[in-house]
């Protein structure tokens, strides 16, 4: 019951650091790239769907991105999507592609940045400690049941205490990381 329980809360803990990766990876630094677009939906017959599921992505340039839709009749609202999204760019069509220049990254920008990845991370550790919670709570029912002896127990919640302190290092470890990506220049 132990053993499963630490499981259940590492692999918890391994999606949250996931996630948190996933969302950096969506924070543009300098070069912009298909993964920028990855959190914009586009309304597509009536649904709202991934870009990067209705169209092709080239970066011709540093600092620009050629969108390619599959279907020429989602043009406008992979446009409109992309202009209403927090990017700060606004895209050019042309009836079949979107061309999509982003500005040189102030220094304004880029603390603004910062101040984003550092809210994803944290939003990351928090995630990692409702697991812990969970999981420590559920130590704590099988103590009082008596399921489990409380050596045991107390055993299961420094393991337990290891993950977590384990899994948040590497979320900060990722935001060190982006953190300097993000401030050079």
């Amino acid at each position: 019951m132990i053993e499963e329980t630490l499981l259940e809360a590492e692999e918890k803990m391994e999606k949250a650091v996931l996630v948190a990766k996933e969302d950096f990876a969506s924070i543009r630094t300098g070069r912009p790239g298909p993964a920028t677009f990855n959190r914009i939906a586009a309304e597509y017959y009536g649904t709202m769907t991934p870009i990067n599921q209705l169209a092709s992505f080239q970066v011709p340039e540093p600092r620009m991105v050629v969108i390619s839709p599959f279907d020429k009749g989602s043009v406008q609202a992979i446009e409109k999507a992309i202009r209403n999204s927090d990017l700060g760019v606004n895209p050019a069509n042309d009836g079949n592609i979107i061309r999509v220049v982003f500005p040189d990254l102030s220094e304004e920008r880029r603390k603004e940045y910062v101040k984003v990845v550092r809210t994803k991370a944290e939003d990351g550790k928090v995630s990692i400690r409702n697991v812990r919670r969970h999981a420590k709570d559920t130590f704590d029912k099988a103590v009082k049941a008596g399921e489990v002896g409380e050596d045991d127990g107390r055993r299961a919640q420094d393991e337990l205490e290891e993950l977590t302190q384990k899994y948040v290092a590497s979320i900060d470890e990722l935001l060190k990381h982006k953190e300097a990506e993000l401030l050079e220049v």
